[in-house]
């Protein structure tokens, strides 16, 4: 009996801290960071700001979690946008990976900006830099596969996928951004870049890097 009451005691205390950091992802995604305010969170989990708190000493701890649940979201999308492509080449994978990846962010800007580029503490910054290196190693590994094939240049996988991620984030930051108007271009007067047309840009340069010359880019 004893065993079973502790085993509800958990489930709920389970179930109570996924509502909290729902709760904190839902409001994150619609108005950033300062949406996510912990009255806030704990009105939309339906808890006590007591509760809040119970499970979270702080608002950064809550924040690092959440960075880390959407954070791993996205690298696993990733990962399996580049896995879908069977028996493609490396540079096939590498095209379906940063599709995926753009795709998501597009559809999901302003969470895409935070977990991107917002202006974060200490502790939800160490989380970018570890999913940093997460979305590096996923590149690396491809790369990694490529050369071994034959199919890529000799070169250092992980300096690769490290650049690749560096170049992905540089070029999303805009179309993501809440506080400048997107015309699609970093120069104003140059005419509006569709997102297709964004993404394709986007992959062929990412395909480029790691030693390939795309004969076109996949719709």
């Amino acid at each position: 009996m004893a065993y079973r009451t502790t085993e509800r005691t958990e489930a709920r205390r389970a179930e109570t801290r996924g509502r909290i950091v729902t709760a904190a992802l839902e409001l994150i995604s619609e108005g950033g960071y300062v949406a996510a305010q912990v009255a806030a969170v704990a009105e939309r989990a339906g808890v006590a700001v007591g509760t809040v708190y119970r499970y979270f000493p702080s608002k950064s701890d809550l924040f690092a979690e959440v960075f880390r649940e959407a954070s791993q979201r996205e690298v696993d999308a990733m990962r399996a946008g580049a896995a879908a492509t069977e028996g493609g080449s490396a540079a096939d994978r590498i095209a379906a990976g940063t599709k995926t990846f753009a795709l998501r962010a597009l559809a999901g800007r302003r969470l895409a900006w935070a977990l991107l580029a917002e202006p974060v503490d200490p502790a939800v910054e160490a989380e970018r830099l570890h999913f940093r290196h997460s979305y590096r190693d996923v590149i690396a590994e491809i790369v990694a596969d490529g050369i071994a094939a034959g199919e890529l240049p000799t070169q250092d996988p992980e300096l690769t996928g490290a650049a690749l991620v560096g170049a992905i984030g540089e070029t999303m930051i805009g179309p993501l951004s809440p506080t400048s108007p997107y015309n699609g271009s970093f120069l104003s007067e140059r005419p509006r870049i569709k997102p297709n047309e964004l993404i394709d840009s986007l992959t062929i340069f990412c395909i480029r890097a790691i030693g390939e010359e795309p004969a076109r880019v996949n719709d």
